[in-house]
């Protein structure tokens, strides 16, 4: 009968792990051990590799650049008509964006614009978010560029936070301070000076509904902006005359909804642009004709 082979036992080696944690245990002061760490050689990037990491930076540069350019896309050319009536209600639902959320991002895109015609996008460092941009949305272009240089140069040449660009803003604001004389319910004219937020927006009066440090809570024909007060200009109006653009205002809001046909908006759009604080007889019939045709006159 063959006796089953026996088991031998493996001898343990000095430099075993369990020799090595024997060791380390055994000494008085286990944090003074000396642990050898082998170094693992990180090969250089080759030229293609430098050029790929370069492009994938950019793209996570302008991820918020682009989705605000193409909010604003959507928007000026109201791609959402099909399906939602307001471009609120469309990005609310396509893109789970409050309406605040939305613009924050189209206001950041126009800084970023305004940026790259300033900075060398091969040499000089960039925004990488919104929130890095949005303390600059009010301030007038060549003001932008100076906050963001500046920005970069107090972050030591890296991409600035969000707060160092808000504090080199606030020190800017205060440096060109100029009171705010308007008075709510004053109707003014608002003035464009090379600003893309307020395109077609040239000529408007625009009633003043709140009024802030450094801008205005404005009531158009078609809604309601804020305004910074490079951009308005006071009619000068008497309380009375007010009070007709007012009422103007008024009968305009109640006709006017997103999905009206372009020549009906047009017709609104003329209206918004009286510089006179009274409507001509034909305009008058216009409007009153609107007003009966879309039901919305009280």
């Amino acid at each position: 009968m063959n006796s089953p082979p026996s088991r031998r036992k493996k001898a343990a080696s000095p430099s075993s792990t369990d020799s090595t944690n024997e060791d380390i245990s055994s000494q008085l002061d286990p944090g003074s051990a000396t642990i050898t760490v082998t170094a693992v050689e990180v090969t250089e990037l080759t030229q293609e590799e430098q050029s790929d990491r370069l492009h994938l930076e950019r793209k996570v540069e302008r991820a918020f650049f682009e989705a605000g350019k193409a909010l604003a896309e959507l928007r000026d050319r109201r791609l959402y008509r099909s399906s939602h009536r307001t471009f609120e209600d469309y990005c609310r639902d396509r893109f789970g964006h409050s309406r605040r959320q939305s613009y924050l991002l189209m206001d950041a895109a126009v800084v970023f614009d305004n940026l790259l015609e300033k900075c060398d996008r091969n040499d000089h460092i960039l925004p990488t978010s919104e929130r890095q941009v949005r303390p600059m949305t009010k301030l007038e272009p060549q003001q932008q560029q100076e906050v963001w240089l500046r920005s970069v140069e107090i972050a030591g040449g890296k991409v600035p936070i969000g707060r160092i660009v808000k504090d080199v803003v606030q020190c800017i604001m205060e440096r060109t301070q100029v009171p705010n004389t308007y008075q709510i319910g004053e109707v003014c004219q608002i003035v464009v000076k090379d600003n893309p937020e307020l395109r077609g927006k040239g000529g408007c009066w625009a009633i003043i509904s709140v009024v802030n440090d450094f801008s205005c809570n404005v009531k158009m024909w078609d809604g309601e902006y804020a305004v910074g007060l490079q951009h308005l200009k006071s009619y000068n109006y008497l309380p009375a005359e007010c009070e007709q653009i007012h009422s103007l205002s008024d009968r305009i809001s109640r006709v006017y909804f997103d999905s009206l046909e372009e020549t009906v908006k047009s017709l609104l759009q003329s209206l918004g642009k009286v510089n006179r604080p009274y409507l001509t007889a034909v305009e008058e019939k216009l409007l009153t004709l609107l007003e009966s045709e879309y039901g919305r006159r009280p």
